[in-house]
């Protein structure tokens, strides 16, 4: 199937998309920080540029979009234009994550991934952020 936009609209409506405070993101910041966790945001001296750090407990999370991280969910699937080009991209973008987890990891940081899709429906939102939770003070 041929996209319908053209190049210059394609590239105006991707150029949209935010990396940073995202709705998944804003959520997970509000719920820490109503539970009393203290973090800073998008630290550019970590690898990765972690989306929250928690030094107290030497933590770093990172909320992650399912399509742009290559998720197994229904969220994370390939479009069917432009396969080859999605399938590189997200291998990338993979590839990228892994780096910078074990850089992460290296340093003594322990590396929390939340993926969009859990954040989506309020019953797996409640169990994501307990789990969150439970896994940076425990």
């Amino acid at each position: 199937m041929a996209d319908i936009m053209t190049p210059a609209q394609r590239s105006e409506r991707m150029s949209r998309i935010r990396s940073q405070n995202t709705k998944p993101e804003m959520l997970v910041r509000r719920f820490l920080h109503g539970q009393g966790f203290r973090f800073r945001l998008h630290a550019r001296d970590l690898p990765g540029r972690p989306d929250l750090v928690l030094p107290k407990y030497r933590t770093v999370v990172f909320v992650e979009g399912c399509f742009w991280h290559g998720h197994s969910c229904q969220k994370g699937r390939v479009p069917g234009t432009n396969p080859d080009f999605w399938q590189a991209k997200v291998a990338c973008n993979q590839a990228r994550d892994k780096r910078n987890q074990r850089a992460l990891r290296r340093d003594g940081w322990r590396v929390i991934r939340v993926w969009e899709c859990q954040l989506a429906k309020s019953k797996t939102r409640a169990a994501a952020l307990a789990r969150l939770v439970s896994r940076i003070s425990g």
